[in-house]
């Protein structure tokens, strides 16, 4: 059964006229009419009566508008209990980001202080997750996106650093060229144990002989702080044990290659308003937090 045309049947009831319901839902009484008849002929009953002081139900009609009247007035009030959620930003959030990104930890408490009835679930990994297929909404990634499927949002770029305690430099010397870091004790960061990793120290590589290989920058970073390894880690984690004198940059003057953050979602879904309020979000206070 055609739903708009028994939406305006119901109107019709309503109205008590044609004319009338047509001039209350705006639609063109002609219109209005032939609807009305394809919904009779659909249903192999006449619904009403008209003359010319209006129209009056048949019995069909009448059981017609008792249960469709109130099946669309539940479909009303289900409308507006989505738009008004909308309107609230009421809902969930699946999130998908790395480990070790604690300053974007902040950013979705400040967005979550800033929409208390989202509801926000975090997955967080180094594998790049399917987003269908594991139910995210929005990922966090770093470096190019490749995924024809994926719409990409590009939020900021930064550099890693090469760090070293005090200790371990005034132990080994401070490095002056990019050929001096043979003599460090070396951390590398990689996913997958047993992976080589090349720094691009400016426009040079170095291949380090890690003593440390972890995906965990967090286990880097106490390594170095602790004065048994030059690592490199993201500047949010440098930066505060840099503060703090625990460690130093090494070799600022050959500076690693820039580093890109997106939000990716699927292609194919139109974003929910909660999905482009947390893209807008992160676009408005992501330096606050990751270049501070």
């Amino acid at each position: 059964m055609d739903l708009n045309a028994t939406k305006m049947f119901v109107a019709v009831a309503q109205a008590g006229s044609l004319s009338a319901a047509a001039e209350k839902i705006n639609v063109p009484l002609p219109t209005l009419s032939r609807r009305i008849r394809e919904l009779e002929r659909e249903l192999n009953v006449q619904l009403m009566e008209r003359s010319s002081q209006g129209i009056r139900l048949t019995s069909a009609g009448n059981r017609l508008y008792e249960q469709a009247s109130r099946a669309i007035e539940d479909l009303n009030e289900a409308q507006k209990s989505l738009m008004d959620d909308q309107i609230r930003l009421k809902g969930r959030l699946r999130l998908s980001m790395p480990p070790a990104f604690e300053p974007w930890w902040e950013l979705i408490g400040a967005f979550q202080a800033r929409y208390p009835e989202i509801d926000v679930s975090i997955f967080s990994t180094d594998r790049r997750v399917d987003l269908i297929q594991d139910g995210v909404d929005v990922a966090l990634r770093v470096g190019n996106i490749l995924h024809e499927s994926m719409v990409a949002r590009r939020i900021f770029t930064y550099r890693h650093l090469l760090v070293a305690s005090p200790a371990l430099l005034e132990h080994v010397g401070e490095p002056t060229s990019v050929a001096d870091l043979e003599k460090f004790p070396c951390a590398i960061w990689a996913a997958i144990p047993g992976t080589r990793r090349v720094w691009q120290t400016g426009e040079q590589l170095f291949e380090p002989k890690p003593v440390l290989v972890a995906n965990d920058y967090f286990l880097l970073c106490q390594r170095a702080v602790a004065g048994q390894v030059l690592t490199e880690l993201p500047p949010f984690l440098a930066k505060k044990e840099m503060a703090a004198g625990r460690l130093r940059a090494v070799l600022p003057a050959f500076p690693l290659p820039e580093q890109t953050l997106h939000l990716v979602y699927p292609s194919h879904r139109h974003p929910s308003s909660i999905i482009r309020a947390y893209l807008d979000f992160c676009q408005e206070q992501v330096t606050r937090y990751l270049d501070g």
